[in-house]
């Protein structure tokens, strides 16, 4: 739930206005402002784009004004069209190879022709809707791009520094290196020395003045520094030469051979879209790290749309080449600049583009004292910071260095183009590779052999399979371990057809992951490949477990995949049986081994109210435990089909009320539209798996599958520390999981759970010190913007509190539920409005509680001294949530004013904030 969404009061007095009939409200007149973060972060940025924008011009051999255009441009045009609002466009170091092979190939009025051009190809891709497109391609080869060109660009720059003039490629510029070092010139080398020395020294100041000096950029004190002294020292070297605007070359009509025209706006295009694309989607990350930005992001500051962005870009392309600028594209330096800052909408993209404008007009005479020197240097150093170790890092990990150093050389080589379209050549062969190739190994070990099969198990691997599975000798025990994420039809038949004509020579085949002597899998669930009804490819996305698992249902009518792999040896479960794995999403563990061919269903018992099974009747996923072992092992295809054909219907038929008698089902779940049902007892035939055994395989699928996508975060959180914009405060009933309900992730809430979601009132003889002291942590300390309390359909604490007698002898869950008391006094007054939901009333006088419950504990939040005061202050916002659990619906408190009484509506629909 967001922490924008207002009162429930303040939205009815917003929405009450009067306009015409089928015509939209009118907006509120507003003037328009500049918030003054949007100017401090637009000052910022400018300082360091006037100088980039001067270097990467000279880098590209290109009119040093066309930088400042594109600049200028990037600012104004992209600022305002694009999807990204706080992303920086302007002239890039990764187009510095692009731009000058152009500008040396056909001049610099043709490539502003292609850059025009360029511009217009991605406005036919953003209308087209095709900018996550680009997102699919590898990073390998995003980022063996980019430090192609950073080599490239470092390499060129190097000679500028030397006092010297580069050459047009590579190759060319290693083998004049010699020579230039042998004619360097002392005073260009000491000038760009220094700025090299006040670039990397300048962020790195210690103290409490290192923080204060630090808020000018590194780039313009190194430049103006290096400028200073150099005109202070009287040093005769190369400076910046920006000519009269009169004189200022505009684009003409492209010349040369069409399929090279047709080339370089490609690769223009190409280059311009990725790079911006790539950088909207980190500026989102930045975004999101930034707790102060969330609730100017309801209004300014949203997630980027990446096709418009694709819009804003051709469009300013196309300015930009027609005013004679440089190609234009979103750049990483400004953008994270921008956003550190403190910007908070476009305004601030688009005033840096505005401050550009007025230093290229009013600031010719001091721009022309700065060194050529200085200015290649900070390219160079750009450029050298485009090797990112982190990448190299990264790509090593994900085993991908080579489709990044064949990027990189090919770019370095050959070109751009020609790089990326070695480096994707490349990608798809290793993919190819990875896809074909499978280990498959063959051992025997006390009696019993061992069958291993590491990788996928496509059709390419059938033969060498069959060929080891026919070496196995007849009539012999075979564990089959199938360490893979990936298994097609034909092998899948052939594993099938092979273990039938085993068992029925008298062996037997267990097919398991690396944890063979259990049967079970230890990988994570496939549940999105049977929801997708895919699960004729079998497999777990765990590197350590295979689970065979094709005879379930799809949900889609029935399943046709052929009937499962079963286990063989009489007494063990089937593989197919045990559908509970360590965090089955949204799944109870209740998997049960049978352990008796016969089994005698119990009838429910009630449970008392001063017991805790009475606070949560908890659903159990069915499952086949009653059927023998004996029969499985005897006819393993058949009883699969029959299960699958059941499940099938089970869950096409998921709302309708269950059997209460069928031994397979320990309890019956709760339907919608109704309170939570006591739960049945296990049979006595029956075991579960022990909960340490669940709770370490969890964690063990957490460590290997989780934890490497989360570590980079937690890690961040950890250093920063804890900063949730929500208290949230529910029931410890284990069917609310608040992240799911939410859509929340670590850091975001801030989450106190107990019996009955109660929040005891501020006194001496019912307080309650450990919820007092969360909500006084929470508002006072961490400084939370908002409080929830969410209250959820059959809540066993709330049945226990009307069957709570008074008199008699007080249990500790008594004595807590009488926080609860003044729900019932609140539920029992005609006097007050009722609570009811959005469409019908209460079912029960259980639901009825709960949701009056909800009401009467926010208004002990409000009697809280520090929740009084943040709510006086403005500080502070109180909602209300019901969670229905078989509905998977959630009901939020609007608090609306009617004889109807306290209405709690679907969040999404018309008068409630979704």
């Amino acid at each position: 739930m967001s922490a924008c969404a207002p009162t429930g009061t303040d939205h009815s007095k917003r929405t009450e206005r009067i306009h015409p009939t089928h015509s939209p409200p009118p907006g509120p007149h507003r003037r328009f402002r500049i918030a003054g973060a949007d100017v401090s972060a637009s000052i910022a940025v400018f300082l360091i784009a006037l100088p980039l924008s001067l270097g990467i011009a000279l880098a590209t051999g290109a009119p040093l004004q066309a930088g400042l255009v594109a600049a200028a441009v990037g600012g104004i045009v992209a600022g305002w069209v694009g999807g990204a609002p706080l992303q920086v466009s302007g002239p890039a170091a990764g187009l510095t190879v692009v731009t000058a092979d152009l500008i040396q190939r056909y001049g610099w009025r043709t490539t502003c022709a292609i850059t025009v051009l360029a511009g217009l190809a991605q406005l036919g891709l953003g209308c087209l809707r095709v900018a996550r497109t680009a997102l699919a391609v590898s990073p390998a080869i995003v980022h063996g791009m980019l430090a192609g060109i950073g080599v490239t660009i470092a390499v060129a720059q190097l000679h500028v520094v030397l006092g010297g003039t580069p050459q047009s490629s590579v190759l060319d510029n290693l083998r004049a290196l010699p020579a230039q070092l042998a004619a360097l010139q002392p005073a260009a080398v000491a000038v760009s020395a220094l700025t090299l020395t006040l670039l990397l020294l300048w962020p790195r100041i210690p103290g409490r003045v290192g923080r204060l000096v630090q808020r000018v950029p590194a780039a313009l004190v190194a430049v103006t520094g290096a400028t200073a002294i150099a005109a202070l020292a009287g040093l005769t070297l190369p400076k910046v030469d920006l000519p009269s605007w009169s004189s200022h070359a505009l684009a003409g009509l492209p010349e040369g051979p069409v399929l090279g025209l047709m080339a370089a706006v490609l690769t223009t295009t190409l280059v311009c879209s990725v790079q911006s694309l790539l950088g909207a989607v980190a500026v989102d990350k930045l975004i999101a790290s930034r707790p102060d930005l969330l609730s100017a992001r309801c209004t300014r500051v949203g997630r980027s749309d990446l096709d418009r962005e694709l819009l804003g870009q051709g469009a300013a392309n196309i300015v930009s080449g027609a005013l004679g600028g440089l190609p234009v594209a979103g750049v990483a330096v400004r953008s994270s600049a921008n956003v550190h800052a403190g910007a908070v909408s476009r305004n601030s993209t688009m005033l840096h583009g505005v401050l550009v404008v007025v230093a290229a007009l009013l600031m010719v005479p001091i721009l022309d004292l700065i060194p050529l020197a200085s200015l290649a240097a900070l390219v160079m150093a750009v450029g050298i910071q485009m090797v990112s170790l982190h990448h190299i890092r990264t790509v090593t990990r994900h085993r991908e260095v080579l489709v990044y150093a064949v990027t990189t050389l090919g770019v370095v080589v050959l070109g751009v183009l020609e790089g990326v379209t070695l480096g994707i050549a490349v990608a798809v062969a290793v993919a190819l590779h990875r896809l074909a190739r499978t280990r498959i190994t063959h051992h025997e070990k006390e009696g019993v052999h061992h069958v291993h099969v590491r990788g996928q198990l496509t059709f390419l691997a059938v033969p060498r399979l069959s060929r080891i599975l026919h070496l196995v000798p007849q009539a012999t025990p075979v564990v089959v371990e199938l360490d893979g994420s990936f298994m097609d039809h034909a092998a899948y038949e052939a594993l099938q057809d092979w273990q039938k004509t085993h068992t029925a020579r008298g062996g037997s085949v267990e097919l398991t992951g690396r944890r063979s002597s259990t049967g079970l899998d230890t990988g994570t669930d496939v549940e999105a490949e049977t929801e997708a009804g895919i699960e004729a490819n079998v497999g777990s996305r765990s590197s350590t477990g295979t689970g065979i698992r094709t005879g379930l249902a799809t949900g889609e009518g029935g399943s046709t995949a052929p009937p499962a792999l079963d286990h063989v040896r009489a007494g063990e479960v089937p593989i197919a049986d045990c559908r509970c794995r360590p965090w089955t999403p949204w799944r109870n563990h209740q998997c049960e081994v049978p352990r008796e061919t016969t089994q005698t269903p119990q009838a429910p018992q009630a449970p008392q109210a001063s017991t805790p099974t009475s606070l949560a009747a908890q659903p159990a996923e069915s499952t086949d435990a009653a059927r023998p072992a004996e029969a499985t092992a005897a006819g393993a295809p058949e009883t699969a089909q029959r299960r699958g054909k059941r499940e099938t219907t089970e869950s096409t038929e998921s709302t309708k009320p269950r059997e209460p008698k069928r031994p397979s089902q320990p309890c019956q779940p709760e339907q919608p539209g109704q309170p939570g049902q006591p739960g049945q007892e296990r049979q006595p035939g029956a075991s579960v798996e022990p909960g340490g055994h669940q709770l370490v395989r969890g964690i063990s699928a957490f460590q290997r599958n989780t934890a490497p996508l989360v570590r980079g975060e937690l890690a961040r959180l950890a250093r920063e520390g804890q900063r949730p914009t929500q208290l949230f405060l529910t029931c410890a009933d284990s069917r609310l999981v608040t992240s799911m309900i939410t859509s929340s992730g670590p850091g975001d809430l801030f989450v106190v759970r107990n019996v009955g979601n109660l929040v005891p009132p501020p006194g001496e003889e019912s307080r309650d010190d450990s919820v007092a002291a969360a909500i006084e942590y929470a508002v006072d300390v961490l400084k939370v913007r908002s409080i929830t309390v969410c209250g959820h359909s059959g809540c066993g604490a709330m049945q226990a509190l009307l069957d709570t007698e008074p008199g008699g002898t007080r249990t500790p869950l008594q004595r807590w539920l009488r926080h609860g008391v003044p729900s019932l006094e609140r539920m029992a007054d005609d006097g007050r409005p009722g609570a009811r939901l959005a469409g019908r009333a209460p079912v029960d006088a259980v639901e009825q509680l709960c949701l009056t419950n909800v009401v009467q504990q926010l208004e002990h939040l409000r009697a809280h001294e520090s929740v009084s005061q943040a709510l006086r202050s403005g500080a502070l916002e109180l909602h209300g949530l019901y969670f229905h659990v078989g509905e998977a619906q959630t009901y939020l408190l609007t608090e609306a004013a009617s004889g109807d009484g306290v209405l709690f509506g679907h969040v999404g629909e018309a008068g409630v904030p979704a």
